[in-house]
C-alpha cells in the first residue's frame, strides 16, 4: 500500500527552486511593517524590470523556477498527475491563482523595488496512491512584505473510480454533521493547546489565559460550516479503506501563527453515520 509517500516532485524542487530561495532569503531584512518594504524610486536612469512572463496554462504538468531583483516563485509538482485530467487541472489552478496574487502585488509595486523580494515558494506532494483514492498535499508561503509570509496550505483527494475531487460540502452535505466532527475535532486541538501550555512550563494564569484564547480561536474555526474543514486526507486501513480523515488547518484558523499548521483526525466510525450515502462505502466499517 502506498500511503503518504512523496514522490519525485520534491527533490526536482529542491534542486531547481534552493537557489533562487537562497538568493531571496539573504536579501530579507529584518521583519518590519507591510508599508515600509516599499523602498524610494530610484534616481538613476536605470530601466524598470520588465512585466513578470505569464504562467503556462496548458500541457503537462511543469516544475516553475522564475526571479528577477523584485520577485522569485518556485512552484513544484510530483509527475504522473496528468493520469487524472480532473486533479491536474486543479493542482494547476491552485498553483496558478497563487502565482497570479504575487504577480499582483509586484505588479503594483511599479518601478519601485521591495527591500526584499517578494517571493512565492510552493510545493505539491503526493501523499496518497491507491485505485480507490489519490491526494496531493501543497504546502509553502507567499512573501509581500512585512513580518513573515502568508501560509500556503491546500490538500485534494481524487476518486478514480468516480472521476471526482472530493470536496468537504459533497462529503457531508450539512450542517448538523460538520457541527458533529467539529466538536470532535475542538476536543483535540484544545488538549494540543494544554499540552503546549505544560511542555512551556508556563504559570497557571498565564496557561489559563492561553487556553482561553486558543478555545475561541478553536471554537471560532471549527464552527459548523465545511469551508472549515476543506482541507483533509484520508488516512487509509491495510484493506484500502478510510479509516479516518485528517484535518489540516492553516496557520490562524485555530490559533495563532506561531502554532503554525495543525491537524486533528477523525475517525471513520465517527465520519460514517454522517457522509453521504454515495461515499459511505468509502470508510471502514
Amino acid at each position: 500500500m502506498k500511503q503518504w509517500r512523496a514522490k519525485g516532485g520534491a527533490a526536482a524542487w529542491i534542486g531547481m527552486a534552493v537557489l533562487a530561495v537562497a538568493l531571496a532569503a539573504c536579501q530579507r531584512e529584518p521583519a518590519e511593517p507591510a508599508q515600509a518594504d516599499k523602498a524610494a524610486p530610484a534616481m538613476d536612469n536605470t530601466p524598470a524590470a520588465s512585466a513578470p512572463a505569464a504562467a503556462d496554462t496548458a500541457g503537462p504538468l511543469k516544475d516553475v523556477i522564475e526571479h528577477d531583483p523584485r520577485y522569485v516563485v518556485g512552484i513544484s509538482y510530483p509527475p504522473g498527475l496528468e493520469r487524472y485530467p480532473g486533479l491536474a487541472t486543479a493542482v494547476r489552478q491552485y498553483g496558478d491563482a497563487a502565482r497570479a496574487e504575487l504577480m499582483q502585488a509586484v505588479e503594483g509595486l511599479g518601478n519601485d523595488k521591495p527591500t526584499a523580494p517578494y517571493e512565492l515558494s510552493l510545493a505539491f506532494q503526493q501523499v496518497l496512491d491507491t485505485p480507490a483514492v489519490v491526494a496531493i498535499a501543497a504546502d509553502g508561503s507567499r512573501y509581500t512584505g512585512g513580518a513573515h509570509g502568508e501560509p500556503l496550505v491546500a490538500r485534494f483527494v481524487w476518486l478514480p473510480g468516480r472521476n471526482e475531487l472530493l470536496t468537504a460540502d459533497k462529503l457531508i452535505p450539512n450542517a448538523a454533521g460538520w457541527g458533529t466532527v467539529g466538536q470532535y475535532v475542538a476536543t483535540q486541538l484544545h488538549d494540543a493547546a494544554a499540552q503546549r501550555t505544560v511542555a512551556d512550563k508556563l504559570e497557571p494564569s498565564d496557561a489559563e489565559a492561553l487556553l482561553k484564547n486558543a478555545d475561541k480561536s478553536i471554537a471560532e474555526g471549527t464552527a459548523a460550516e465545511a469551508d472549515n474543514f476543506a482541507q483533509f486526507v484520508p488516512v487509509l486501513d491495510g484493506a484500502g479503506k478510510i479509516a479516518a480523515l485528517r484535518f489540516v488547518f492553516p496557520p490562524y484558523q485555530v490559533g495563532p501563527y506561531s502554532d503554525g499548521t495543525q491537524t486533528a483526525d477523525v475517525p471513520a466510525a465517527v465520519l460514517r453515520p454522517l457522509v453521504a450515502p454515495e461515499y459511505t462505502e468509502l470508510f471502514a466499517p
